[in-house]
């Protein structure tokens, strides 16, 4: 127990550190797992979870030909020729078309998509892109949210959990879009004069043809298509039968036929270091399940009470806390088998304490400028600029986005969950 406990503690640390890459280190612990028999290879092998792994993978390969049509830069500028020239409105559009895609595309894709545009567009106007770059972040984060497939906790939690696309659209996508609101509110209320996000602009100057941001119409309606099917795929699943990552999956090889794509270019641009470092983690946890500590420290959390809202919020409060300034995924692997224990042993039939680390895991990533990838992304992506991304400039805004949501979200959980 102890052994398996200090891998796990060390590979956080050396993760916090940011000494090797984060894959790097997990794949050394779990290597380590197995070479030193904590676990046998068949025990490491089965507890991968594939399911989070195979919807990834799919989703991956259908995003990466996708973004090849130019549909991500046509739909930014076509928002931004429909504000006719209200500045804010066009901050409103760029932040809800980046939280719109990421509730069904990978969030770091979006902002590396999106991020050049709203710079261009905020130099034309004569304006500084920080606001941009701030409400891209934070509307990242909140898309990701809302949705099976926003963002790798929520796969991992639905996998978990045995719930639906259906189920993750029905009890967070409703919160998500009130608490993007209620950011955009106080944006327009506290923000939008001091960030110069405000009055009109001569929208002809731009120049804009959204027109010519589409390079494919042939591959932009195949890959509709396949998208549209996945998409239902995912809301009827439980009654096909089929896991998420079979549609996912079944998609991705459906795309790669209708496109002719050479799978070697597709596959190249598939997050394998993120896959890895998941099947990593996964298997440092099934150590932990083996030798106990889920068990022990899923009664430590039954012993502090058994209420189960009072619980859900405890939940919902760390693990925020935890992805402000710690990756969310290795947090979310750790916590499923002790929400499951804690279900299991309070005879729990509701998925509040799933919920919970849902919001909290995802929402959290606004905390900080390294709580999520996308936010690293952007922050990167702005030193090009003279008004980058700092650690510093960011507290200003993040910390308070997280505290709205996450707010919303204990009050959400107290009285509707």
């Amino acid at each position: 127990m102890a052994l398996i406990s200090s891998f796990i503690l060390v590979a956080y640390i050396l993760i916090a550190l940011e000494k090797w890459h984060r894959t790097t280190i997990v794949f050394f612990f779990a290597a380590l797992t197995v070479a030193l028999g904590l676990l046998t290879p068949e025990e490491a092998w089965h507890a991968i979870d594939y399911n989070t792994i195979g919807l990834l993978i799919g989703m991956m390969i259908i995003v990466n030909i996708m973004k090849q049509t130019g549909i991500f830069k046509y739909l930014a500028l076509k928002a931004v020729k429909a504000s006719k020239g209200n500045i804010f409105l066009i901050f409103v559009m760029i932040t809800g078309i980046t939280g719109a895609l990421s509730a069904f595309l990978d969030n770091v894709t979006m902002v590396i998509l999106i991020t050049p545009i709203s710079i261009f567009i905020a130099e034309t106007m004569g304006i500084s892109p920080f606001p941009f770059f701030i409400g891209e972040i934070i509307a990242s984060n909140m898309g990701g949210t809302a949705t099976l497939i926003g963002d790798p906790p929520n796969v991992m939690i639905g996998s978990a959990a045995h719930l639906s696309f259906f189920d993750f659209f029905v009890h967070l996508t409703p919160l998500v879009l009130l608490a993007y609101g209620v950011f955009i509110l106080y944006f327009k209320v506290f923000e939008s004069k001091k960030l110069g996000i405000f009055g009109t602009f001569d929208i002809d100057r731009l120049n804009i043809m959204p027109e010519k941001a589409l390079k494919n119409k042939k591959l932009l309606k195949k890959s509709l298509f396949v998208f549209a099917l996945v998409l239902l795929g995912f809301f009827f699943h439980p009654l096909l039968k089929l896991e998420p990552s079979v549609v996912a999956l079944t998609g991705a090889a459906l795309l790669l036929v209708l496109s002719k794509h050479n799978p070697e270019d597709v596959l190249k641009e598939v997050e394998w270091a993120t896959l890895v470092f998941l099947a990593g983690f996964f298997i440092l946890v099934g150590g932990l399940e083996k030798f106990g500590v889920i068990t022990y420290l899923a009664k430590w959390i039954v012993s502090i009470t058994s209420n189960i809202k009072i619980l859900a919020i405890i939940i919902l409060i760390i693990s925020a806390f935890v992805s402000s300034i710690l990756d969310n995924i290795p947090f979310v692997a750790a916590m499923i088998p002790i929400i499951a224990t804690v279900n299991a042993k309070l005879g729990i039939h509701t998925n509040t304490l799933w919920w919970a680390l849902s919001l909290g895991a995802c929402l959290g990533g606004n905390g900080t400028l390294i709580g999520a990838s996308a936010n690293v992304v952007v922050a990167s992506m702005s030193t090009k600029t003279e008004t980058p991304l700092t650690f510093k400039n960011y507290l200003r805004y993040g910390p308070l986005a997280t505290l709205i949501s996450i707010t919303l979200s204990a009050l959400y959980i107290w009285f509707f969950l």
